[in-house]
């Protein structure tokens, strides 16, 4: 007997003889073969990850204790999911960590100075995938910015933030004999943040934007600081990073406070290599000494927004993601519901030239009927009375195109920001100046992350309304929640409920966290942008509207089977294939639970998109015809009589 076990970045045929096994053997003998393979140590030494075992299709959860023979067949196909668990201990799966198995040393570096990084980059960071450096036009702005410093130093002359206390106590000058302590008493105090840890992911898009911000040489750090940040970072140290506690003004600073403190040596880090240690034992263990700070570099790593920026980076580039992939998802409701496609005419948006309207009218056209990819449900309804469909099909264009605009809006804030120097004060060499000023305010990411989850929301809005239509029989012609023998099986009622309920969830999130400001620091910063918040429920936002058009996708696939043997487009039977693949059809109920997260995994992947984008740009590198096909209620100024029109939906 043999399984085919897939963990984290690799698939292993794993022998089982007779299969009187357990599960749990299973998963381990995979971890084993996963360690060997990727030359790490075998022996676990009693320290386990924990795990889940799933099957591949449907998702179903297998018990640990189960024989394998009783719960799986000779060949079938299964995933080990590691903990995530926030219990420190495991070697291999740390408390609040993807696991250690999962990371590879990357190779390639990517290079930052300060002026060009993509919020795409730093997803790319967030995985692991690089290693980063700095240019050489980089390193000398750090240096030419540090000696300035010293020089204002050398002259005693009172500068904030380098030989004052802060906030409140910026009139407080400190000797020459405390600016060390000064600096580290900053980071101690200032970190106060509290919550569940920032995942690895989310803490190294938060440490390489520190260090792009650093790298623009506005800062004043050494670049003897910056070059041990860098390290730990391509070394995967990830510090403790709580993810509440910032106002968004001063900058992130509790959160900022937290890696800053990792740095010294202080506080919880984690590493592939070590698991979860004190921080300084966790440098030693890679050969990295902790930072020692001199003065300003305190302030000059904890002042500025790149924890708003990097959630919202994250948040922005999934939400490109589904609300490409919305269009996919409502183009197939559209034709299972025998919706028409003339409401997609280019003459209709071209009146109304809104870029992301056209984009979309134009997306729903390469993937409904046309010469290229006819569709059979389509054509079964040509001389159907239907004068125009509900809003949420006939409008997607309008809908659709306006989150698409936001997205774009929002691209242009968040990546400006990514570049710029949030830092206070701001250290110019060729003005030989150091100023006070306030680049550290996030109002600008705040905003702009507010913005986006009011547009991304509507995806998730009109998609609950389709899955409405798809599951009551009377707006459809499907059989009632779309199962057979209703009232046995319940089909797709509660599956609606979830998505009503994310949906409803969602109007309470996307309240802007923007226009709320607490003064704070005895009323010296007495306006702040409340950014952080902005930025973490814009990701649970985009959340939501994952699992709501993961619903609808599973509801329109249900519903072709109703259809059958009639086939739609192409790319939507492509698509149909692809959730197939993680997902049966619903010929009574089931555990619907593991379809829903499987299809959101599909969404997040981008793997809907990917099934369908070749069919796309064929359609449009072939110019295909537009068509314009009539109805008997379609409106026309013609001499032709009717019957010589050319029908269609």
């Amino acid at each position: 007997m043999k399984i085919t076990v897939k963990i984290l970045n690799e698939t292993f045929t794993v022998p089982c003889k007779d299969g009187s096994q357990k599960i749990e053997w299973l998963a381990e003998e995979t971890m084993r073969r996963y360690r060997k393979a990727r030359s790490l140590p075998v022996d676990l030494a009693g320290k386990s990850p924990g795990f889940q075992v799933r099957r591949a299709r449907g998702d179903g959860l297998l018990d640990p204790d189960d024989p394998i023979v009783d719960v799986l067949d000779d060949n079938d196909f299964v995933h080990v999911v590691l903990s995530t668990g926030c219990g420190s201990g495991s070697a291999l799966v740390p408390a609040g960590t993807q696991s250690g198995l999962h990371y590879q040393e990357p190779i390639e570096y990517l290079s930052l100075d300060g002026n060009s990084l993509t919020p795409a980059d730093l997803m790319q960071l967030g995985k692991g995938l690089y290693k980063i450096k700095l240019t050489d036009n980089s390193l000398s702005k750090v240096k030419e910015a540090r000696k300035l410093l010293e020089n204002i130093l050398t002259e005693n002359k009172v500068c904030y933030g380098i030989n004052t206390g802060f906030g409140k106590f910026a009139r407080t000058v400190i000797p020459g004999n405390k600016l060390v302590e000064l600096q580290e008493n900053l980071i101690r105090s200032h970190s106060a943040g509290v919550g569940p840890p920032l995942t690895p992911e989310r803490t190294r898009m938060l440490f390489a934007l520190r260090i792009n911000v650093l790298a623009k040489g506005y800062s004043g750090v050494s670049f003897e600081t910056l070059t041990r940040m860098i390290d730990a970072f391509n070394a995967s140290c990830l510090p403790w990073i709580p993810e509440k506690g910032t106002v968004g003004a001063s900058g992130d600073l509790a959160p900022l406070s937290h890696l800053a403190q990792g740095m010294l040596g202080e506080g919880r880090m984690w590493s592939p290599k070590t698991g979860w240690g004190e921080a300084k034992d966790v440098l030693e263990a890679h050969g990295l000494k902790p930072v020692k700070l001199g003065p300003k570099e305190g302030l000059a790593l904890i002042n500025g927004t790149q924890l708003i920026t990097s959630l919202g980076a994250e948040a922005l580039e999934r939400a490109e993601g589904i609300a490409r992939q919305a269009d996919i998802v409502a183009a197939l409701t559209l034709d299972v519901l025998k919706g028409t496609t003339r409401a997609f005419d280019s003459d209709i948006h071209a009146a109304r030239p809104h870029k992301g309207q056209i984009e979309v009218a134009r997306r729903f056209r390469s993937l409904l009927h046309s010469e290229l990819y006819p569709s059979e449900i389509s054509e079964s309804h040509r001389f159907c009375d239907r004068v125009q469909d509900a809003y949420t099909l006939r409008c997607c264009p309008q809908v659709h195109g306006i989150v698409k605009d936001t997205i774009d809006f929002v691209r242009g804030i968040i990546t400006t920001e990514m570049n710029s120097a949030t830092d206070n004060p701001m250290v110019f060499p060729q003005r030989h100046e150091i100023i006070s000023g306030g680049n550290f305010h996030g109002e600008y990411p705040a905003k702009a992350l507010d913005y986006l989850a009011i547009g991304v929301h509507e995806l998730a809005s009109m998609s609950e309304r389709r899955i409405e239509r798809l599951c009551n029989p009377s707006l459809s012609e499907l059989p009632a929640f779309l199962v057979e023998e209703g009232g046995l099986n319940s089909g797709f009622m509660i599956a609606h409920c979830t998505a009503a309920a994310l949906v409803s969830e969602n109007k309470v999130l996307t309240h802007p966290s923007s226009v709320d400001s607490l003064s704070t620091s005895a009323a010296t910063e007495d306006h702040v942008s409340m950014g952080g918040f902005a930025a973490r429920k814009a990701l649970q936002v985009v959340e939501h509207v994952e699992q709501v058009l993961a619903i609808e996708l599973l509801a329109a696939c249900q519903a072709m089977e109703f259809l059958r043997p009639l086939h739609t487009t192409v790319p939507l039977e492509k698509v149909y294939d692809l959730v197939r693949n993680v997902a049966d059809p619903w010929d009574k109920d089931r555990f619907m639970s593991p379809d829903i997260d499987a299809v959101t995994r599909l969404l997040r992947e981008g793997e809907v998109w990917g099934a369908a984008k070749p069919y796309l740009d064929d359609f449009h590198e072939r110019e295909v015809k537009e068509l314009r096909m009539g109805s008997p209620t379609s409106s026309y100024l013609s001499n032709l009589p009717l019957h010589q029109l050319r029908m269609g939906p």
